[in-house]
């Protein structure tokens, strides 16, 4: 296996993802002749491994007993000495209590469970596309796709109405920044207020339990044992996250894409592409989330590569989703692709426990673009998020008309 020949940048720097598909070349290269790639690090920071290919990504996933999430699953935790809530948090957690905390989740994320919050999220969402249809313009990211996902988890959470705008502003500054410089501490000051803001809604929910999310984690045990106060807190804190950020940014970027692709534009509005296709080229063509982290636990060959126990490996999704041995025509947005093996929502024993509510969410929002939608048209600059974790658009403003043939009286 030959090094690449290309200077792969800085990984580490939000800037170097900000430009959309900046990095495609660099990728391919590292696929093609450095697919488990050594990033060095720097005085203050560890270097780490960067694995490219669709079958690396997804076999590291799968081994959580070689590869594990509990001292972190990001860059910005991983390299500055793990992650708080490792052990506690479903996402950070490995081995039995990870298996007990996700089959108690699972009983309010299941598509019987949920059966009432998909009928809101068709209803939310519509309403939001009506009224779009009615003003003519809107920011699609700010008017519309801000309001979907978040709405739907504090739904589950059982979020009071009036405290959801601050929930998303504080969501928005915690893992991503529309700022190239924020203010210093901007992320850490958000996470530390969300944080605070769940330890008092699960001290209500002790006393006064209902059928939400936070009432089941605060009643019921995870295996043998209940959860404490921290640990229903830091699971509302990944949830919020987790729920916001990938069917937000999925619906942003396809909005943007269509708006400039009249082929498959015509897909989507005339029923050619089915929608549970369409959705999943979405996700596979946005990848929201750029990389998963792990830690070796124990000495692993991977190819040529030696990662020994302890290391740091990275598993780029942005790039594992654009594998030539995987996808034909990979840098083509396509509604009709199938099959259609995205590691968006990762794979696995900690494939995204919010993946059929999400998957709903995005076909609410198609479903409703060729239903009401004549046309798309985006009429500004859109403003990509700054962030090493996360790829996205926090403003895009279109224009939007109505189908001649769509009614625009909609009722429930």
């Amino acid at each position: 296996m030959t090094s690449s020949t290309r200077t792969v940048p800085d990984l580490t720097s939000p800037l170097t993802h900000l430009p959309a598909d900046g990095l495609e070349e660099v990728w391919a290269d590292l696929r093609r002749d450095d697919p488990v790639h050594w990033h060095p690090g720097t005085e203050d920071t560890p270097g780490f491994w960067v694995v490219t290919r669709h079958r690396d990504v997804a076999a590291v996933l799968r081994d959580s007993a070689r590869f594990t999430s509990e001292r972190g699953n990001v860059l910005a935790t991983m390299m500055h000495g793990g992650d708080s809530g490792a052990g506690r948090m479903l996402a950070v957690t490995d081995g039995e209590h990870h298996t007990a905390l996700r089959t108690l989740l699972l009983r309010a994320f299941s598509p019987r469970a949920l059966e009432g919050v998909v009928q809101q999220v068709r209803r939310t969402t519509r309403r939001l596309l009506l009224e779009a249809l009615e003003r003519g313009r809107c920011d699609f990211a700010q008017d519309i796709a801000s309001h979907v996902p978040l709405a739907t988890i504090c739904d589950l959470l059982a979020v009071p109405e009036s405290d959801r705008e601050h929930i998303l502003t504080l969501t928005k500054s915690a893992l991503a920044s529309d700022y190239a410089q924020p203010e210093a501490g901007e992320d850490r000051l958000a996470r530390g207020e969300l944080l605070l803001y769940f330890h008092e809604l699960v001290q209500h929910r002790r006393r006064y339990p209902g059928d939400d999310v936070i009432s089941l984690m605060a009643t019921e045990p995870a295996g043998a044992a209940f959860l404490d106060d921290d640990d229903i807190v830091l699971n509302c804190y990944s949830l919020i996250m987790g729920g916001d950020e990938t069917s937000r940014l999925s619906m942003i970027g396809a909005v943007r894409t269509l708006a400039h692709d009249p082929e498959q534009w015509s897909a989507l509005s005339t029923g050619s592409a089915p929608l549970k296709e369409a959705t999943e080229e979405v996700l596979r063509w946005t990848t929201p989330t750029l990389h998963f982290g792990r830690v070796a636990t124990e000495k692993v060959t991977l190819h040529d590569r030696t990662i020994a126990a302890g290391d740091l490996v990275t598993l780029w999704l942005c790039a594992a989703n654009r594998d030539e041995s995987v996808f034909d025509e990979p840098y083509r947005f396509d509604l009709l692709r199938s099959p259609n093996k995205h590691l968006t929502l990762g794979y696995g024993p900690h494939f995204c426990l919010g993946a059929y509510l999400g998957r709903v969410e995005i076909n609410a929002m198609l479903d409703g673009l060729r239903t009401f939608v004549g046309s798309i048209e985006q009429t500004g600059d859109e403003k990509r998020i700054y962030s090493n974790f996360l790829s996205g658009i926090s403003s895009l403003p279109i224009t939007v008309t109505p189908r001649p043939d769509a009614s625009r009286q909609w009722q429930d």
